[in-house]
């Protein structure tokens, strides 16, 4: 048998990797995914949204294909690094439950809609998140319940969640949430009399330093826009309806209903459970009830919360192992569903960003990983990315992310936007473009952006318009500005706002 569910693991990662390149290579890059791009032209010890361990995924992509610039060389780390991802859910989960569990853990793990394909293909922090918070788990869980008293565990503890923390600062829940089942539970804390904890402490922290330098070098900006991304006194139902069941949606709600029927099921009678299932469940429900929490008060994005949901992908595996041995027929068909349900949504998504096949009478879902290719080709046409002395510019990070990719980082790309430049206002000085020209590009053509920048240029002249095409038809058009010898420095320095009460 287990001979039998290594073969079935070799198979499902072997096949699992050769859709998600061929995805990967088809698909033109997110607007996360542009900008993440440009970690890798301004190596840092950290950035202003995230910590720099994308940046050195997307670098060795970019390195393994001899410095090749394309969406499958930015994209090809995370995608291998997904692998390793799902081999260790596989062993983490075949050491606590069964070899039959460890492959249905990591078999769910694919088939969730945001981890296979965000997580797993895309340029964001989410990838290597995942990746080191499952070994984290993993060496939390031989620490304390597999190997407990041994500090050999504990070193491994630390060293992987020194990977997370340099991933995303959603890894501060791998911790709080070991501190909250030590805490609660009487048997594991005579743990906080050993050295182990505190040895593991301390390693992780090392993740920490890049963070805590470039923050002391830049005025905590950081911690400034995460925090106040989390503070808010207004009620907001919508906010917790959100969180809710934004999720279902990003895991596939079959994959939700799974997660969610164990959370209902286990939660009710979390003081009489023990083991590795209560582990599981105070790793799951501090990120889960303050994710809630801010939900009430603060919008969110519904994937923030999934690393609430991560560590119960060893339960889900336990239980379909279980019911595969009860009903082996019922879960072959679920499990052929689900898979072809899978394959043919992710199919119709590069379709749909390819060729722009629908017309929506809503916002087309592709739009944002469609049709920059285009605009790049025709900014290169017209000669502007060879133009000497000049630069691109747009008034949102994300667009200034998509632009500067598209012409592959060979003109200098900035973003004039006031408070909020994310990343541009710490890769460049607003002094460092005077003199120079710059070509504005306008993605939502409204008719006035051009006259915002006039008084920073000695003239601004307004270009052909550039179709943005998918599949050679135009589907969105973009408005083109020339604005001429730059006189005086945009102010688009980040400044901390303050949030309204």
């Amino acid at each position: 048998m287990a001979g039998s569910q290594q073969r079935n693991m070799a198979t499902l990662i072997v096949v699992t990797m050769i859709i998600r390149l061929a995805w990967a290579a088809g698909l033109e890059t997110g607007q996360d995914e542009a900008y993440h791009f440009l970690y890798t032209v301004h190596a840092d010890w950290s950035y202003f949204d995230h910590p720099p361990m994308v940046m050195y995924v997307a670098k060795f992509g970019i390195s393994v294909c001899g410095g090749w610039i394309h969406p499958l060389s930015v994209r090809l780390g995370f995608v291998l690094l997904f692998a390793g991802s799902t081999w260790v859910l596989f062993c983490w989960t075949r050491r606590f439950y069964s070899e039959l569990a460890g492959f249905y853990a990591a078999l769910a793990l694919n088939l969730s809609a945001y981890y296979t394909a965000a997580a797993g293909a895309f340029v964001l922090p989410d990838g290597p998140l995942l990746f080191f918070a499952l070994l984290t788990m993993w060496g939390v869980s031989e620490a304390l319940i597999g190997s407990p008293g041994r500090i050999l565990p504990w070193i491994w503890v630390g060293l992987a969640c020194a990977g997370a923390m340099l991933s995303k600062y959603h890894a501060v829940f791998l911790p709080l949430g070991t501190v909250l089942y030590v805490l609660t539970t009487p048997s594991a804390r005579w743990n906080l009399k050993t050295p182990g904890p505190y040895v593991a402490a301390a390693i992780g922290f090392l993740g920490l330093i890049p963070v805590l330098i470039w923050n002391s070098q830049h005025d905590w900006a950081s911690f400034a826009f995460q925090s106040a991304r989390a503070v808010g006194w207004q009620f907001r139902p919508g906010g917790l309806a959100l969180m809710l069941f934004g999720p279902m949606g990003f895991l596939f709600p079959w994959i939700w209903f799974s997660f969610a029927a164990i959370l209902v099921t286990h939660v009710p009678k979390l003081r009489s459970i023990s083991g590795i299932d209560r582990l599981l469940l105070c790793l799951s429900l501090l990120p889960l009830g303050l994710f809630t929490a801010v939900a009430c008060f603060r919008p969110i994005l519904p994937h923030w919360p999934l690393i609430g949901f991560l560590p119960l992908f060893p339960m889900v595996g336990s239980i379909w192992a279980s019911r595969s041995e009860r009903e082996p027929v019922a879960v072959r068909r679920w499990l052929v569903f689900m898979s072809t349900a899978l394959v043919m949504i992710a199919g119709a998504f590069l379709l749909q960003a390819r060729f722009g096949l629908v017309k929506f009478p809503f916002r087309d879902p592709c739009i944002e990983i469609s049709g920059w290719e285009s605009v790049g080709e025709a900014l290169r046409q017209r000669g502007l990315v060879d133009r000497p002395n000049t630069f691109l510019f747009t008034d949102r990070w994300y667009d200034s992310g998509e632009l500067a990719f598209a012409v592959r980082n060979k003109i200098p790309v900035a973003c004039y936007r006031q408070g909020d430049a994310r990343g541009f206002a710490f890769w460049s000085r607003p002094e460092d473009w005077l003199g120079r020209d710059g070509v504005l590009i306008d993605e939502e053509a409204r008719p006035d952006l051009g006259d915002e920048y006039k008084s920073y240029f000695r003239e601004v002249q307004q270009l052909p318009p550039i179709e943005m095409t998918r599949g050679g038809r135009p589907f969105r058009t973009l408005k083109a500005y020339l604005c001429i010898d730059q006189q005086q420095p945009f102010p688009f320095t980040y400044e901390r706002k303050v949030e309204p009460k």
